[in-house]
């Protein structure tokens, strides 16, 4: 091999790493907004007492969570090489 092809496996293999990185933190604020933001909602609509104040400033702290989340995944998509 090469010194061209180890230059081209090293860039592939950054790749892949930050690939990772981002699929983990893209399925990281996915579980953050289904278990803190939508399950409490509707399991709270499916009691008599109804949503709670509380419960909704938590969900909306998870769905920002998750937006963080899913915005730190792109932005390490966008440190990928060429």
């Amino acid at each position: 091999m090469t010194e061209s092809d180890f230059d081209k496996l090293a860039v592939t293999i950054h790749n892949e790493r930050l690939k990772l990185l981002a699929t983990f933190l893209n399925g990281i604020g996915i579980s953050v907004f289904a278990v803190g933001g939508l399950a409490p909602v509707f399991s709270s609509l499916y009691n008599s007492g109804g949503p709670t104040l509380f419960l909704m400033l938590v969900s909306i702290v998870c769905f920002l969570t998750a937006c963080t989340l899913h915005y730190s995944a792109s932005t390490v998509l966008k440190r990928m090489k060429p």
